[in-house]
């Protein structure tokens, strides 16, 4: 818990300081750091199996189970559902001693649902408390979660276009051929050679969201030796 409450105090930095991490949390989680709520296609964007096991269990009509042959083809026999680590776990307190029937098969759906999509709650939690020692975190339920997201991460993509807004040019312009060239092979990188640019020119691998966000720009200085040649200043 320590742990992910210092993971809430460095992502309320990343959006007082505007220098976003690189950061891959589930969708859901931003979900519930803006206290939206959860649903079943949250659980299917990061486990489609158990997703489609639960709704198997809950629509079965037309597969051919019925009442008689329920135990037969459904492989389990009480509340118990595999937690997001693979282990076996009640879904409800004493869930090993409640058997799985056909009549009481949505109420197992329901909790083994709401036992998942829960599941780190505890640990969001810790996450928000880490967050509010740095910024008011009530106001983040103003915030959907893909803006949240960008507010802390940033941009994903590098973009040229976003290249160009953080550059200044000393002693050459953008219109030299040098620079065009420049241009015209990060136009033909990968997005993950992009990121290994702007690692290269401003030791980080994200841009904020809003290029008004960026207050530190790299520089392209020209060097006149036996040929024009340039090179990047960090400032």
């Amino acid at each position: 818990m320590v742990q992910f409450r210092f993971l809430g105090i460095l992502m309320a930095v990343a959006i007082r300081t505007k220098k976003p991490l690189d950061l891959h949390l589930a969708p859901w989680v931003w979900k519930q750091l803006c206290c939206i709520p959860l649903g079943g296609p949250d659980l299917e964007e990061v486990d489609l199996l158990t997703y489609r096991s639960l709704h198997g269990i809950l629509h079965l009509d037309n597969s051919g189970i019925t009442e008689d042959n329920f135990h037969v083809m459904i492989p389990l026999d009480s509340f118990m559902a595999h937690s997001a680590d693979g282990k076996l776990v009640p879904v409800v307190p004493g869930g090993h001693n409640i058997s799985l029937t056909f009549s009481n098969k949505s109420d197992y759906v329901e909790r083994a649902l709401d036992y998942r999509l829960h599941e780190m709650d505890r640990q969001v939690a810790a996450v928000r408390e880490g967050m509010s020692s740095i910024i008011p975190v009530p106001l983040l339920s103003l915030l959907t979660a893909r803006q949240l997201e960008q507010l802390v991460c940033g941009l994903p993509e590098v973009s040229v276009e976003m290249l160009k807004k953080v550059v200044r040019y000393r002693d050459i312009t953008d219109s030299h051929q040098l620079i065009g060239w420049l241009w015209q092979s990060l136009e033909e990188f990968a997005n993950e050679e992009r990121v290994l640019f702007l690692r290269f020119v401003s030791g980080r691998s994200r841009l904020p969201s809003n290029p008004a966000d960026i207050t530190q720009k790299f520089q392209i200085i020209k060097v006149d030796r036996v040929s024009t040649q340039f090179l990047f200043q960090f400032e």
